[in-house]
């Protein structure tokens, strides 16, 4: 039995970005992974995203400044799927503040640039330079059929940034539409930096 009378650890704090025209729906996994840190006693910060139909990315980018300054805890994560992960991308780009405190990313899923540039809604946020650092440990991962990537996400963004790309066989955009409610090892992932990245089951 442990003798330690101290404070318990701060929980790890975590903010979840989502994607294009994406209001936050029950069914998907990033609905989930919100609900089981909660449970599990994490800070977790999940905020809906102004105009997600036809979303600013100078809007988007003052946001996410104002959820970076306030996360806490042991340990600080971004999760961010689809456009939110080139959201990502365009804040280390830019160095906005906040971005150098974050401990570890996952990057789901981001679209490409041919893809960006070919939606009026969202070309605004076409990642046009790669030469930058991003400010801390970095994952990818994407599904090797993704539609809105169709270079494949290593060769649009793993290799430029160098950053481990991890690819899920048929797994789409790894949104719902492609099964991906429930996502076990995303919450794994969160609660462990070292745990594969795996495809959901069935």
């Amino acid at each position: 039995m442990s003798t330690y009378d101290g404070p318990a650890p701060d929980p790890r704090s975590f903010l979840i970005l989502h994607g294009w025209q994406n209001h936050r729906p029950e069914g998907h996994w990033q609905h989930w992974l919100a609900g089981r840190l909660g449970e599990l006693g994490q800070h977790v910060v999940y905020p809906q995203l102004p105009d997600p139909d036809d979303p600013d990315l100078e809007v988007w980018l003052t946001e996410l400044a104002r959820h970076l300054d306030a996360l806490r805890g042991s340990e600080r994560v971004v999760v961010a799927h689809s456009l939110g992960a080139v959201l990502w991308l365009q804040a280390a780009a830019r160095g906005l503040p906040g971005t150098a405190r974050v401990d570890r990313v996952l990057l789901v899923a981001p679209p490409s640039a041919s893809v960006l540039a070919g939606l009026p809604e969202i070309a605004g946020f076409t990642l046009t330079e790669q030469d930058f650092t991003l400010p801390g440990p970095t994952l990818l991962v994407a599904g090797d059929d993704d539609p809105y990537c169709p270079e494949g996400a290593g060769a649009a963004y793993g290799e430029p940034l160098g950053v481990p790309a991890r690819m899920l066989s048929g797994a789409g955009h790894l949104g719902m539409d492609a099964g991906y409610g429930p996502w076990p090892a995303v919450l794994d992932w969160c609660l462990d930096g070292t745990a594969p990245l795996t495809a959901r089951a069935g």
